[in-house]
This record gives C-alpha cells, structure tokens and sequence, in this order.
C-alpha cells in the first residue's frame, strides 16, 4: 500500500464506482489514504458492488470506504450525498454501442447537469469530470488533436453523449463558479472489469481466432491504472486546469492490437493479418451476415466509414507535463487485458 500523505484523509465522492474506471479510481484513491464514498444504481447487486468492495478488504481499510444508492437521472438527494466531501469525481456514464440512444444521451447529459448542480448546492471546490477523447474528436485527419479540440460531428449516440455532456459541464462549471478539470481518456484497457466495454469487448473473439484479417480501425490506448492516476493527480495538483487528453499509445490500430495479443500470447488464435481499408467492404458483409444469426453488429457501411475519417492522433503531453505521469506500456496495456479474460 502506498504512503498514506499528509492531509490525504480528505473524503471524494465517486459516482458510478462499478465501472472500469470507477472502480480503479477507488483503488487508487484508497491506496493513497482517502475516504471513498462511492454511488451504485443497486447495492443488492454483487457484479455492482463485491469488486469494489473488495479494494478495502485487499488494502485493509473497509472504514475507508461507503457505498451508497443512487440514480444519476435522480435529480433528487444528491447534493445531500456529497455534502461535506473535499471533491466529486463524476465517472458514471452508460459506456455502449448497443444500449439505446435515448439512455445514452439522457444518462450523460441529465446526469452531468445533476451532479454538477449538487456539487454548486453542496459547496464542493473541485469536480474532476472523467470525459472521452470522443469529446475531442478524431479529425482532422493527419494532425494531431490537442485539448483545444472538439468533436464537430458523429453518427455514434455513446460520441455524443460524451461531447454534450463535456459542454454541459463547461457550462455549469462557468455559471456556478465551479473548479472544472476534465479528464479525456482513449480507448481503456487493462483487467479488474467485471463487465467488458467497448474498448476490450472485442478482445475474446480476437483470441478465440474468428477474426481471420484484422482491420485497421484508428483506436488511441491507455491503461485504466493511468485513467486512475490521473483523476487523482488533476485533483491533488492546484495548477492543474481545463482538459487533460490521456491516451499515450496513439496512432494505434485495431489490427496491431491484435497482432500484439498474439506475439505476447503465442498459444491464442488472434490474428496478425491486417485487411487493407479498400477491401474492408467483405468485413462489412460478413458482419451483416453475422447479424442475421443475431451476432452484434460493430462493422456496418456507416460505422466503418466513421472509423476511418479521422486517425487516433492525439497528444498526452499536458498530462505528461502537467499531471507527470509516466505511463504504463502498450504491451503492459495488452498482457492485463488478456489475462484478465483468460482467467
């Protein structure tokens, strides 16, 4: 366990401590000495609660840590829940490209305004909001995308919702006095998930081999222990400001993803063959194919074109500068996750 600091007894609410990130911003909060209270939409539910949980009992300190019940689309009790906490970190977002858009959109925007609102209610001096390099954009293609960027344009309702919800936050951040750090993570890898995102849920057809060629979809990566780390960090450091892009295995591929689970997992079936982008019209038929049998559609003609207008060039130097991560490496980003499915 690290050393607890001076003063790190401060108390962070977390909304949405069961997902990906939330629960790796829990550990990384208690590991550093704070008081946790944490918010699930259903305490009765283990796959909600038992992993999170299970961060205090590791680290010995289960009194550093609450959960409590509650619905982001509340508007209710909320400022009541953070009452007295030194910073809210707000990671709770509906992280899918099948849930309906409606409750994507809704979970993201109504959610921000909620929970922004209660932090101006509550007297909080700090949120730190966790965001979506979605929210910055993937194009110009060839240039690389910087905090100063924003998505102008996509078909995706989960690209939405993480760029309106960004500008609400700015917004309400503006109007209540609120100080706003942003956290702008790239395609998340890494174990300690209980249920697969988008980011990694392509991962165990990648090593069950049904992914023959591979294509080359622009995919921007970073460990979820360094989306961890630097949720804390953007609240620990009081020069930290605005925007933080933090995806520092950029211009990476789909298909090098792939590659590399199999050069460090010989004995998996993925695939090191990539299909070039003009021939990606029979990835396109064999996913619609795949979709009358009920499979989940991920490569239709609008998707794939989205993918390949922009590229995954986007720069982590602010938070390398400001934040002074090192970052975990590409391969250490490949190894967790496999082993995490391979359990």
């Amino acid at each position: 366990m690290a050393e607890v600091k001076p003063g790190s007894s401060k108390s962070i609410f977390v909304t949405g401590v069961n997902g990906h990130v939330g629960n790796h911003i829990v550990r990384d909060l208690l590991e550093h000495g704070y008081n946790v209270i944490g918010s699930v939409r259903d305490l009765n539910d283990p796959s909600k609660v038992d992993h999170v949980r299970q961060h205090a009992l590791d680290l010995n300190c289960e009194d550093r840590l609450k959960l409590v019940e509650a619905d982001v689309l509340d508007a209710d009790g909320w400022s009541e829940a953070i009452l007295g906490c030194d910073a809210l970190f707000h990671t709770a977002t509906v992280y899918s490209n099948s849930d309906k858009a409606e409750i994507i959109i809704d979970t993201a925007v109504k959610g921000t305004t909620h929970l922004l609102s209660a932090a101006h209610e509550a007297k909080i001096p700090r949120v730190i909001y966790t965001s979506s390099v979605a929210a910055i954009g993937s194009t110009p293609k060839g240039r690389e995308k910087t905090e100063d960027d924003w998505q102008t344009g996509s078909y995706s309702p989960y690209t939405v919702a993480k760029t309106e919800s960004e500008k609400r936050a700015w917004e309400l951040a503006k109007q209540f006095g609120i100080d706003l750090r942003v956290i702008n993570p790239g395609g998340v890898l890494g174990g300690g998930f209980v249920k697969p995102t988008p980011s990694i849920d392509y991962f165990p057809d990648a090593i069950a081999g049904k992914f023959p060629v591979v294509p080359k979809i622009p995919i921007p990566i970073v460990h979820v222990r360094d989306v961890a780390k630097a949720h804390r960090l953007a609240y620990e450091i009081d020069e930290a400001e605005g925007r933080f892009i933090v995806a520092p295995h950029k211009n990476k591929t789909i298909a090098e993803v792939c590659k590399a689970i199999k050069n460090q997992f010989p004995h998996t079936k993925a695939s090191r063959r990539a299909i070039p982008r003009s021939l990606m019209f029979i990835v396109v038929f064999q996913d619609w194919l795949m979709g009358l049998f009920g499979a989940q559609r991920r490569m239709t003609r609008k998707a794939v074109k989205g993918y390949f207008e922009g590229d995954a060039d986007f720069s982590s130097k602010k938070a390398s500068d400001v934040l002074g991560i090192e970052w975990e490496s590409f391969e250490t980003c490949i190894q967790d996750t496999v082993e995490e499915f391979l359990q």
